[in-house]
């Protein structure tokens, strides 16, 4: 049997580090935590080539003395760890600070150049350590103010293996850029510049000041436009170990991506990329957002320590949660009721493109032969395309312009309006003037003009209903059908109604299996008096084979899978595109949306309603 033998210290730093420093963004994020458990108000980065050449981080934090900074480069050495946290009766799960394991400095510096300079508070001079891959290469003073200085060079030269497996400049930077904000983010007390080297000339990235508010440093991070269309989030819960707070600011579901990049998720102030609170994420949007899009949200949790594990990855970018059912479960509520306590606002700012076309005027002949014909039956003079000539203050060119238009059919209606009540005032979305194609309502509010999209807010309004009638007992609300439907379905979809058919009757539903490949409908919700149930159960089945597989996290809820297929039910019940609407309809629809959580946008995710402002319509006329 071969010899057991202890691995050489440097060896040992050398596997560790395939841990703690997978690449130059890993290495970035154990210093940066490393100056903001040192108390430090501003931090500086620099990198070069993407921090494959250069890692460089600045701090004004306590600093180091020279015995400190030699036992730092020691594996499992750290300060972070008081004694009481230490020994057998140690609970090392209230650890409080975002390094721990004293695993980063000597990880780093088995497989790069690695640089500490630091000066204690009131210390008269400073000291530098500099460590080549292992190799002790200077220890002398040196002047810098007080701080610590830490410079990382030639990461995994020497280790060919590691380096080869490195992604681009390009994209290592990326990495790097994603931590310093994730970062930043989380503490908005303390001051961040981010800066890149590149052929002799310097460029700010980040410059970010200390004391902003946290909605303010999310916003500046993220998108300007987040501070507008977003909604604060602030919540409590008692657990048997503290409370359970959740903060944050969490994007309209309108305003959303084509990727979940924008998703910044904390724990105790430390960023993390959990699983379950991914889940619990999407699980709140989950009718919010159309499925290939992702909310733009910064969400803080805070529980006490005993509630949660951070040492389970060297990474610390995973963590476990005691309760991850009832942790799950206070994000989706939190969530949702950010959403829907009284804010029926979507990203309702009109499209610039959109705009762009109504201010532009046609510039060709309308007719493909150039000629048309005019009043009277008289032809127009064939036109060449030629650019239409401008109107002077004194009318030359007008007719010459009206004459080339031609006008479609109108597809507008509207009916004379009734009179307009002194509340009106009141009403955000205003009041019905007219429907357009049989498919959008034209109101008046007192600040601008409203479009509202009559299918996709009905939607949201009859999704809303079935909520309400789940929670006060839907059996009573639904509506027995006098001859039951049959429903021939494939065997497999039967059994997953079957599964589901408790749930599905607390929203009015009321379904029995018949024979091996048939359901049986005997009552219809209330809220759907006239669906197809053979088109709602087909639907139903696959919302459930797609949403009702088993999770990263786990499972779903049988009450969660149910609210995913809700929205289902709800298309069928809504009024439809090209029906035409009277103005009571119309003003009815208006006033239940007003009145009705999120609103603003529909199941899928698409807003329910734009508003021009007048500003917006005088500038259309040139009268701003």
């Amino acid at each position: 049997m071969p010899e057991i033998r202890r691995l050489p210290s440097d060896l040992v730093n050398r596997i560790a580090a395939g841990e703690v420093v997978e690449r130059p963004a890993a290495a970035l994020k154990e210093l940066v935590e490393n100056a903001v458990d040192a108390g430090a108000r501003r931090i500086g980065v620099v990198l070069a080539e993407g921090g494959l050449a250069r890692i460089e981080v600045v701090d004004d934090g306590c600093g180091m003395g020279a015995g400190a900074m030699a036992l730092a480069l020691e594996r499992h050495a750290t300060s972070k760890l008081p004694d009481s946290l230490i020994g057998p009766d140690g609970a090392i799960e209230l650890v409080t600070t975002l390094g721990f394991r004293g695993e980063a400095l000597p990880s780093i510096a088995s497989v790069a150049r690695l640089t500490i300079e630091s000066r204690e508070l009131g210390a008269a001079e400073g000291w530098r350590r500099v460590v080549d891959h292992g190799a002790l290469v200077a220890d002398e003073p040196a002047a810098l103010p007080p701080g610590t200085r830490v410079r990382v060079e030639e990461l995994f030269a020497k280790v060919p293996a590691r380096r080869k497996f490195l992604r681009s400049a390009r994209s290592e930077y990326a990495a790097c850029l994603d931590v310093v904000r994730r970062l930043a983010m989380a503490r908005p007390d303390i001051a961040f510049t981010l800066e890149t080297l590149g052929e002799g000339s310097k460029r700010t990235v980040l410059n970010l000041q200390g004391g902003e508010e946290l909605a303010t440093r999310v916003a500046r991070i993220i998108a300007h436009e987040l501070k507008d269309n977003s909604v604060p989030i602030e919540l409590e819960r008692d657990t048997p170990h503290g409370v359970m707070r959740l903060t944050g600011v969490a994007g309209l579901p309108t305003w959303n991506r084509g990727v979940a990049d924008h998703q910044y998720l904390f724990v105790n102030g430390r960023p993390v990329k959990d699983r379950l609170l991914v889940g619990a994420v999407r699980g709140a949007y989950a009718d919010m957002l159309a499925r290939d899009r992702h909310a733009v949200l910064a969400l803080f949790l805070e529980l006490p320590p005993q509630d949660v594990d951070v040492n389970v990855h060297p990474a610390k970018t995973e963590v476990r949660f005691r309760d991850s059912a009832g942790v799950r479960g206070f994000i989706v509520s939190g969530l949702r009721q950010a959403l829907a306590t009284g804010d029926r606002r979507s990203a309702q700012g009109p499209d610039r493109a959109a705009m762009a076309r109504w201010q532009a005027e046609p510039l060709s002949s309308p007719f493909p032969s150039g000629e048309g014909s005019g009043m009277g039956g008289l032809p127009y003079p064939a036109w060449t395309g030629a650019p239409l000539p401008n109107p002077s203050p004194r009318g030359e060119g007008l007719l010459l312009r009206e004459m080339a238009q031609t006008f479609a059919m109108p597809q507008g209606r509207a009916e004379e309006a009734a009179p307009v009540p002194a509340e009106a005032q009141s009403y955000p979305l205003g009041i019905a003037r007219g429907q357009v194609a049989n498919t959008y309502i034209v109101a008046e509010a007192a600040d601008g003009l409203v479009l509202v999209d009559q299918h996709a807010a009905h939607e949201r309004l009859v999704l809303e209903r079935l909520r309400a009638a789940g929670a006060a007992d839907g059996i009573k609300r639904s509506q027995a059908l006098l001859v039951p439907d049959v429903v021939e379905m494939d065997e497999v979809d039967c059994d997953r109604l079957e599964d589901a058919a408790e749930g599905l009757a607390r929203y009015g539903l009321v379904i029995e299996r018949f024979g091996p490949a048939a359901m049986l409908v005997r009552a219809l919700p209330a809220a759907l008096p006239k669906a197809d149930s053979a088109a709602l159960l087909r639907d139903l089945a696959d919302d459930i084979a797609k949403h009702g597989r088993q999770e990263d996290s786990g499972a779903l809820l049988l009450a969660e899978r149910l609210e995913l297929v809700l929205a289902t039910m709800a298309c069928h019940g809504s009024v439809r595109a090209g029906r035409t609407l009277s103005v009571a309809e119309m003003n009815a629809l208006l006033r239940e949306m007003e009145a009705t959580p999120r609103s603003g946008q529909c199941n899928h995710g698409r807003p329910t309603w734009v508003k021009l402002s007048m500003e917006d319509v005088e500038k259309l006329f040139g009268r701003h």
